[in-house]
């Protein structure tokens, strides 16, 4: 039989002719934390190689996502479809074991990890997915939600505000079947960390609120078992293993160096270190008897037979219950869902309320929140500003069955990081809020939801220049373009109280990544449109106004506030003869990927006069009004004086745009 330090050893022997083969990598970490991985995966870790996606196992996350050689190491071991030739190709194109661990890309990653500490963000949205399904499904006898979350993390990923945020939420949620393991191998990159890091990190942890056990040997599996143990056998709060590690353990000339962190060991030191750990294997082999210790197939197999009788018996008490709970975690929306929505909208559109559409934001809520258990939301502690708290909201720290609603305090990072591990677990909808100028603190989180990607949506009130007094630091000029240039992210800029509602039920239809909703502070104009238009908002772009006579020489274009300019310029174009054709544009990259005929149809080539409106940097709309078009946008900060004033003051008006297609030739 094998010995532990056989199995935590073939961990660090795949590390090292992974990264060796690949010249390039991060045995250090791997080979640290192997002896942590084993005893965790072999006698905590309750999962099925054979179905990754079985809605109770462990979550495992590795937030030092560098370290993805021990990921890929547990995977293969314990069985899952990642064969050795995947391992053999590590870091090499089309393989799936990308350089840091890709949730889309390899079975058995439950989160695209590599930005340093949001692997933990997204663990504690994990959590308190479980908590609050937990609290919503199971029944006495039923305990059909039921499974822990576990985090590996380095002290990179420590050093990262986003822990603190993170951190100290996971406290105040009281999430205690959260785990985190910090190696604690005092290196980084730039050496041994006491220079930069010197924290009391326990002491931290103990003052968020969560259970530490301090001073963990690392490398004793007795005292590693001793900690998960005593982790586990408490659920008020969450813990924190401080694990004492020497990173690149085995490797005789670098262990401990910050030279086994991130480069391959060299081909002497790989043999050395396999003869300091007794390893007399080739490269890539891994004798029969440690596969047959590491297989975990036989036992998840049987764990997932057993919650699935669990759950039979729960369906014939429960059918209600169940039938819920099966359709969430299929990620499938209510059947009445699309029908109830569009007659919703329809009946707003005849209603043509003039509103901000931050309200029309919460009145969409209102409308699609009561079909909608999956949807959780939350703001950065601007719940009144952003107006994300619906008449159904329920605080998740109110022992509330039905709880949906998060209060993350001014934590814009962590809330967006967390949002991605609450859709990432599957059963909820996220979605997020905070003033669109913030989603600067934000944005790596935004960007990994379009990565990984995370079915999450993120609220952003405070478009513009339009919420006035505030002024230039609150007043966001270059974010709508940022968060376009996101690949996969969709950014809705709606007009009016229907195109919010439509931005609304586009962004939670969507189960391929992410939407960004912005809305504005000052109240939007109804538009008219015919039923053919309501419908054609779906589409990113559509024509809102053409002549009467339908021929027109001059296309005007804009999103949000500046359609209503674009708007009244038209209707002055037509008092001098001009005929302008009106295009709301209030999602560019779902418009981007409409048929040609239908984005012809909308921007016909034959027409070069065009000019936009938008306020904000003007290079976005370049694409769209080309070398024969025109601009009007926002190229400096704004300052600080009510809107109409700004508006005026920046030539964001419709005599402006009326001047500009003047001038054009």
């Amino acid at each position: 039989m094998s010995s532990r330090k056989e199995l935590a050893n073939a961990i660090r022997a795949l590390a090292m002719d992974a990264v060796e083969a690949a010249k390039s990598g991060h045995p250090g970490m791997p080979m640290g934390m192997a002896d942590i991985a084993e005893v965790l995966w072999n006698d905590f870790l309750r999962h099925n190689p054979g179905n990754p996606k079985w809605s109770n196992r462990d979550r495992f996350v590795l937030s030092n996502g560098h370290g993805s050689m021990l990921l890929y190491a547990l995977l293969h071991l314990s069985g899952y479809a990642l064969p050795m030739d995947e391992l053999k190709h590590f870091r090499q194109l089309h393989s799936k074991t990308a350089g840091h661990p890709e949730a889309s890309e390899t079975p058995g990653v439950e989160t695209t990890t590599g930005p340093l500490g949001q692997g933990l963000a997204n663990a504690v949205g994990m959590a308190l997915a479980e908590k609050v399904l937990a609290a919503r499904f199971n029944r006495d006898g039923f305990e059909i939600v039921d499974h822990n979350t576990f985090v590996f993390l380095g002290d990179g990923c420590l050093m990262e505000g986003i822990s603190h945020e993170a951190a100290s939420l996971a406290g105040t949620f009281g999430l205690g079947k959260l785990v985190a393991v910090w190696d604690d191998n005092g290196i980084s990159i730039d050496g041994e960390v006491e220079g930069w890091f010197t924290d009391d990190t326990p002491a931290r942890f103990e003052a968020y609120g969560w259970n530490v056990i301090r001073a963990v040997d690392g490398h004793d599996p007795v005292a590693v078992k001793q900690a998960f143990e005593a982790a586990l056998a408490q659920s008020k709060k969450p813990t924190l293993i401080c694990a004492k590690t020497v990173i690149g353990f085995g490797a005789p000339n670098k262990q401990g160096k910050e030279s086994s962190h991130g480069s391959p060991l060299g081909k002497d030191e790989v043999a050395a270190a396999r003869a300091r750990l007794g390893w007399n294997h080739d490269a890539f082999v891994i004798p029969d008897e440690i596969y047959a210790a590491w297989n975990a197939k036989d036992e998840g197999a049987r764990r997932e037979s057993a919650w699935n009788a669990l759950f039979a018996r729960y369906r014939e008490a429960q059918p209600a219950l169940a039938s819920e709970f099966e359709r969430r975690q299929a990620g499938t929306l209510p059947e009445e869902f699309a029908a109830h929505a569009e007659a919703w909208i329809a009946g707003l559109q005849a209603e043509g309320p003039a509103v901000a559409s931050r309200k029309a934001s919460q009145m969409a809520l209102d409308a699609f929140g009561p079909l909608l258990p999956e949807l959780i939301g939350g703001s950065a502690d601007l719940a009144g500003s952003n107006l994300t708290i619906w008449k159904g909201s329920r605080d998740v720290n109110s022992n509330d069955a039905s709880a949906n609603y998060i209060h993350y305090g001014v934590r814009e990072f962590g809330m967006s990081a967390i949002a991605n591990g609450l859709a990432l677990h599957g059963g909820f909808i996220p979605y997020d809020a905070t003033f669109l100028v913030f989603s600067d603190y934000a944005r790596n989180a935004v960007r990994m939801s379009a990565l990984i990607p995370t079915r999450a949506i993120h609220v952003y009130t405070h478009d513009s220049i339009g919420l006035g007094e505030d002024g230039p630091t609150h007043q966001p000029v270059e974010h709508l373009a940022s968060l376009r240039y996101i690949p996969n992210n969709d950014v809705w800029r709606p007009c009016d109280a229907v195109e919010s509602a439509v931005a609304w039920k586009r962004a939670i239809e969507r189960s391929n990544g992410p939407s960004c909703l912005v809305f504005s502070r000052q109240t939007l104009v109804h538009q008219p449109r015919d039923a053919v238009q309501v419908g054609s908002i779906a589409r990113g772009a559509y024509v809102l106004s053409d002549p009467p006579s339908a021929k027109f020489d001059v296309i005007l274009m804009a999103t949000g506030s500046e359609v209503e300019i674009a708007m009244q310029a038209m209707r002055m174009l037509a008092d001098q003869g001009v005929g302008a054709r009106v295009v709301s544009m209030p999602c560019t990259s779902v418009f981007d990927a409409q048929p040609v005929e239908y984005r012809e149809g909308v921007l016909p080539s034959w027409c070069r006069r065009r000019v936009a409106v938008e306020a904000g940097i003007t290079d976005f709309w370049r694409k769209y009004v080309g070398l024969d078009g025109d601009v009007i946008g926002l190229d400096s900060f704004g300052a600080s004086a009510p809107a109409e004033a700004l508006y005026q003051h920046f030539g964001i008006t419709a005599e402006e745009v009326v001047e500009r297609v003047k001038a054009l030739a």
